[in-house]
């Protein structure tokens, strides 16, 4: 399994609307090919930063299944706009759960 992680950062007073847009856009990515589970978390100290936690059953269902899919063009004119800077993804191979 791999765990994609991604540091959202929300245009602020927009986050109201991106919980909106997520909420609709989760359907997309949870019916992908590999898709396993997924949190996303509203930060504390920063408001408008989200962290979001996709598992994914291998890479390749991200970067190129989703990534390369109709389904992904859907995902990207839900949420994009919402982003400033755009967000760095980055992917885990986990070590240890408890």
């Amino acid at each position: 399994m791999i765990v994609e992680h991604a540091l959202l950062h929300v245009i602020p007073d927009r986050t109201d609307e991106f919980e909106v847009a997520f909420s609709d856009a989760k359907s997309i990515i949870s019916s992908m090919p590999g898709f396993v589970n997924l949190t996303l978390s509203r930060g504390v100290e920063q408001p408008d930063v989200y962290l979001l936690l996709v598992e994914w059953e291998r890479l390749e269902d991200h970067t190129e299944g989703f990534r390369q899919s109709e389904e992904y063009q859907e995902w990207k004119t839900l949420l994009h706009h919402f982003y400033d800077p755009f967000p760095v993804v980055e992917h885990f191979d986990p070590v240890l759960r408890a």
